[in-house]
């Protein structure tokens, strides 16, 4: 009987889970030794059948032990092979973040071991898997955990170059400098990589490992945390080698942990290198947010004089570290450069700068930088090069467009609001969704009123994007306009965003709903 659960469960096949378990069926098995539901459900990220099981009485933290050779039809292995280990050793190894999270709910020790020393943050850390390593770490997992090789979830993770796990790690604590079992750190395993092609390195290591003969693909896919995972599987699909690109971000990160204090002309070159290699630039801003955390005048000099320069990949850099300075500065002063010893503030320094890099830039990507770091500076003076900008024939607009626009925008009633305003507003209606999004964010967060803004907010609320509609019925909400409830329940109905959600709700307790309409 309880092999008909464990079908149900490879077949994926909620219903009649379900109905064996309301029959009377038990959810773990009648001996310990065994596989169980639990594991197998857990382990190819079947959140449903995992909710069921456990509701049922399944035991979260019962160790599933394969039956001896692999049974017909089924597929997938997971974290100690197939049907053999933790269920949140599983889930964490194939990174569902909604059947760790449901687990923990349940009960399982975030702190477990399987065979070998294994824990569930280990195996998210090997994988790469971020938002389940974090869920992890919130719930107690031991950041400095290592199986009985020495591995540590640091270690795997530099290794695997998976830098949103490697940050997830040192903001929770992990000791940067602790050696694996073979006394090597995480940072001299991710120098090991860097200059390295990942494909051909992988695809080498492979061939090695493998009978003579083994043919193999080499395929690539983006990761969450913006950089490609390069794969290397067998003709026959099985996965065996695994990493991500982001060996050099790994590296900066653990620099600044350890404070190793690197030259600014090599952290450039390092940028500069990766600034094609990640889908999402992570290596390139990895660099940028360590040099501004250094927040110092060589660093603010050396960034000025790349402005300047012949090299427009170094201008473009250039701009990003002013702006990325620029939140290290005290806001509330920066813009205000008319106030006594303002010179001296680093606003009244890079602003010309940035304003004429906005007049003469003729390389859009350093345009897209400079528009961003002039929103971070919010001088409103840098309105007229603001909109040039923006309003550049053939230009393609991004997010950074209505942000900057709106933090240099004057107040109600001074010169050039009325033309920043209009700008803004026809940004809400832009082809991009990502930018009527952000154009609808800035809108929203006008602390004017008036009905041209309504009207701009009311017509985003039928939006595709709907984390656009939830911003459109917070900037209602916030000036007290009931057509935000249209919008609102929306969201509710049908996003699954998190960050959308919270909009809406905070909209919905604005205008005064019922906690019944929050939930639907």
């Amino acid at each position: 009987m309880y092999r008909e659960l464990l079908d149900a469960v490879a077949a994926d096949d909620v219903e009649r889970v379900r109905a064996l378990l309301d029959a009377g069926q038990s959810a773990d098995p009648p001996e310990d030794g065994g596989p169980t539901a639990l594991y197998r459900a857990a382990a190819r990220g079947r959140v449903e059948i995992v909710r069921e099981l456990l509701a049922h009485g399944a035991a979260p933290d019962r160790i599933s032990v394969a039956a001896p050779g692999p049974a017909p039809g089924e597929e997938g292995a997971g974290a100690g092979g197939d049907d053999d280990g933790l269920p949140l050793c599983g889930a964490a190894a194939c990174g569902d973040v909604e059947t760790v999270a449901a687990l923990l709910a349940a009960g399982a020790d975030p702190r477990a071991a399987e065979r070998d020393g294994w824990t569930p943050l280990l195996w998210a850390a090997a994988n790469g898997h971020t938002a389940a390593a974090r869920t992890l770490l919130e719930a107690g997992a031991d950041v400095e955990a290592h199986n009985d090789h020495g591995d540590t979830p640091l270690t795997l993770a530099a290794r695997r170059g998976a830098t949103g796990v490697v940050r997830a790690l040192l903001e929770h604590g992990a000791d940067p400098d602790a050696p694996d079992g073979d006394g090597d750190t995480a940072l001299s395993i991710a120098e090991d990589w860097l200059g390295v092609h990942l494909e051909t390195a992988l695809l080498e290591h492979a061939e090695l490992e493998a009978p003579e003969g083994t043919e193999f693909t080499v395929t690539r896919a983006p990761s969450p945390d913006g950089h490609d995972v390069v794969t290397v599987a067998s003709r026959d699909g099985e996965v065996v080698l695994c990493a991500q690109r982001g060996h050099a971000a790994v590296v900066t990160l653990l620099e600044q942990a350890l404070e190793i204090f690197v030259p600014f002309p090599d952290m450039l070159r390092r940028a500069l290198a990766y600034r094609d290699a990640d889908r999402d630039h992570e290596t390139w801003w990895t660099v940028v947010d360590a040099l501004a955390a250094r927040d110092d005048e060589e660093t603010f000099e050396a960034a000025l004089e790349l402005c300047t320069g012949d090299d427009p990949r170094g201008r473009e850099f250039g701009a990003d570290l002013l702006g990325a300075l620029a939140s290290r500065e005290d806001s509330a002063d920066s813009a205000g450069l008319g106030d006594q010893g303002a010179d001296e503030t680093r606003a009244a320094r890079a602003v010309p700068v940035l304003r004429r890099m906005a007049v003469t830039e003729g390389v859009e990507a350093v345009l897209d930088s400079v528009l961003n770091a002039l929103g971070r500076y919010g001088d409103p003076r840098a309105l007229p090069e603001v909109l040039a900008v923006i309003r550049r024939p053939g230009r393609t607009p991004t997010p950074a467009d209505p942000m900057a626009l709106a933090a240099v925008m004057p107040g109600v009633g001074e010169d050039g609001y009325d033309d920043a305003l209009a700008e803004l507003l026809r940004m809400t209606e832009d082809d991009d969704p990502e930018v009527r999004e952000w154009a609808t964010q800035a809108v929203a967060g006008l602390q004017a009123d008036g009905e041209p803004i309504r009207a701009a907010l009311a017509a985003r609320l039928e939006d595709s994007n709907l984390t656009a509609v939830a911003e459109a019925a917070r900037g209602l909400a916030e000036r007290d306009d009931a057509r935000a409830r249209d919008g609102v329940q929306r969201v509710l109905a049908e996003s699954g965003d998190e960050y959308a959600r919270d909009l809406a709700v905070q909209a919905a307790r604005r205008l005064g709903l019922p906690e019944t309409e929050l939930h639907p």
